[in-house]
């Protein structure tokens, strides 16, 4: 498999990732206050997921602008 497809799988997986945060904490906020102890990790795990996918998707630019 090539850098560029390597790197489109994993920007995938990062997007599903970071979408499936995303709405761990959409569905947690529905049901405040109920569960507001698990907000700011939650939260924290948006922020990480949100920050590696731009990470996966740069590299991949540049991989894709080298080629």
């Amino acid at each position: 498999m090539s850098d560029v497809e390597t790197l489109k799988a994993e920007v995938k997986k990062a997007s599903a990732r970071a979408m499936q945060a995303k709405m761990d904490l959409h569905d947690l906020s529905e049901e405040l206050p109920v569960g507001l102890e698990n907000v700011m990790a939650t939260a924290e795990r948006v922020c990480s997921a949100y920050a590696t996918l731009a990470d996966k998707k740069a590299q991949l630019k540049a991989v894709e602008e080298a080629a």
